[in-house]
């Protein structure tokens, strides 16, 4: 596993990111940057088969694996930074780990925040699952955002994969977010959804099924419009970093 790290001479918490399906964190740079100078000190893994960690391209059995890289990554950065409180941001399949990580690991976070997460009904999982050969259709990056220069350099971009889903993997999110919905509730856990309203990739209404079905007793939800699937990458980024970095500072304690 290779993970990534942003250090702060003097930060206020510990800021880590889990990345979508098919990229790297090498696409966070901003994300990090924004994170940074509100006073984080940031991390997070490349995924098991994605960016330059080991394993082969895109293919995951059991997303317990993933979510315990993520966990290595978040007792580590602990270590690094005793008693600073941790929030954990998860975009699109990232949001998926993320939720699981909280079901399983809740107590050692402040906050969660949720970017276009694929959680409850991924109508186009379901599709794919039913097919008997997965056809090799790459990720339109126009539904991206609707700045182009994003899909330019995500098509450009060596490190993200430009092939076809493999079974394994959409059978391990199949699974994986049937465990969330089974186990259900964050509890008093602070999060945070956001979401665009144009999001073809990860529909909006899908989700909410699962953001109903693990919501807890403090949610906020902040839907887009307009916005497609990378929020953090969309025209009006800088509005929905503020708006993340808002939450935030609401759910830290007082120094």
């Amino acid at each position: 596993m290779t993970a990534h790290a942003w250090h702060h001479e003097n930060p206020r918490y510990i800021a880590v990111l889990a990345h979508g399906y098919g990229e790297h964190l090498g696409r966070y740079e901003h994300v990090a940057a924004a994170l940074l100078e509100h006073g984080a000190v940031v991390c997070g893994p490349d995924h098991l088969g994605h960016g330059r960690s080991a394993g082969e391209p895109v293919l995951v059995h059991d997303f317990a694996d993933v979510v315990a890289d993520l966990h290595t990554v978040v007792e580590s950065a602990r270590l690094d930074h005793p008693g600073l409180p941790v929030v954990l941001i998860g975009h699109s399949m990232g949001g998926m780990i993320a939720t699981r990580y909280a079901q399983l690991h809740g107590e050692e976070l402040t906050a969660l925040v949720l970017s276009g997460p694929v959680l409850g009904r991924w109508d186009a999982l379901t599709l794919l699952l039913s097919l008997d050969e997965i056809p090799d259709v790459p990720i339109d990056p126009d539904t991206l955002s609707r700045d182009p220069a994003v899909g330019k350099a995500y098509n450009e971009d060596p490190l993200v994969w430009h092939g076809p889903f493999k079974r394994p993997l959409l059978e391990a999110l199949d699974a994986c977010l049937n465990a969330i919905s089974e186990q259900g509730s964050l509890g008093a856990l602070p999060t945070l959804w956001i979401h665009g309203s144009a999001d073809q990739l990860v529909p909006l209404d899908g989700t909410r099924t699962g953001i109903e079905a693990v919501r807890g007793s403090d949610l906020t939800e902040k839907i887009y419009p307009e916005a497609r699937h990378e929020v953090f990458n969309e025209t009006n980024k800088a509005e929905i970093l503020t708006d993340v970095t808002t939450f935030i500072d609401r759910t830290l304690p007082a120094r």
